[in-house]
C-alpha cells in the first residue's frame, strides 16, 4: 500500500499524461560547493551516488553531510525559472526540464532517458542560494513548491538534453 505523502496528506497517485510531458531542457553540475554551475550536454547518474562528477556525487556539496537526505538529484521547472526573470542554472539544481508539473512525480517513477528515477520530496530552498547568487527574495521567491524536486536514482544512465520523462509507476509498485 502506498504511504501519504506528508505534505499533501494523500495517496500519491500517477500523474496525467498531460502532466508528465516533460524534456531536459538544461543539465547543471558543479564540482564543488559553491563553483559556477558547468552547462552538459549529457551526464551519467549513479544510484546511490547521483551526477557522475558533481559536487554531491564527490561529497564536496554544501549539503554533502550524510544528515541531509535525498541529495543525489534535483530537478527543476524552466517554467518557474523564465517567470522569475532567472537564469534556470541560478537555483542550483541538476536538470532543468519544461513542461511537466514536478510535485506530481513525487512518489512516482518514471525513466528519464536511460535512468530510472522515483520523486522524493520538493527540494525546499535555503537562504545558502540566496546568499550566493546576491539575488533579494530568491529564497521566498522559490517557495510554495517552486523550488524544485529531489529525486532517488532506482537505475543509473545516461541523461541527455531533450530527453523526456516516462512514467513507469508509483513507488513501491
Amino acid at each position: 500500500m502506498a504511504s501519504l505523502h506528508p505534505r499533501t496528506r494523500h495517496a500519491p497517485s500517477l500523474p496525467p499524461a498531460e502532466a508528465v510531458a516533460g524534456r531536459v531542457e538544461a543539465i547543471f553540475t558543479a564540482p564543488e560547493a559553491g563553483a559556477p554551475m558547468e552547462q552538459q550536454g549529457t551526464v551519467v547518474v549513479a544510484p546511490g551516488i547521483g551526477i557522475v562528477g558533481d559536487r554531491y556525487a564527490l561529497g564536496t556539496g554544501t549539503w554533502s553531510d550524510p544528515r541531509w537526505p535525498d541529495q543525489e538529484l534535483t530537478l527543476f521547472e524552466a517554467e518557474v525559472a523564465y517567470a522569475l526573470g532567472i537564469e534556470p542554472y541560478v537555483p542550483r539544481r541538476n536538470i532543468v526540464l519544461r513542461g511537466v508539473s514536478l510535485y506530481g512525480l513525487i512518489g512516482v517513477r518514471f525513466r528519464l532517458g536511460e535512468a530510472h528515477l522515483q520523486g522524493v520530496r520538493p527540494c525546499t530552498p535555503c537562504r545558502y542560494i540566496q546568499q550566493l547568487t546576491g539575488i533579494d527574495g530568491l529564497t521566498k521567491a522559490l517557495a510554495n513548491e517552486r523550488g524544485g524536486l529531489r529525486v532517488r536514482i532506482l537505475e543509473g544512465g545516461r541523461v541527455r538534453l531533450g530527453d523526456t520523462i516516462e512514467v513507469t509507476g508509483l513507488a513501491g509498485e
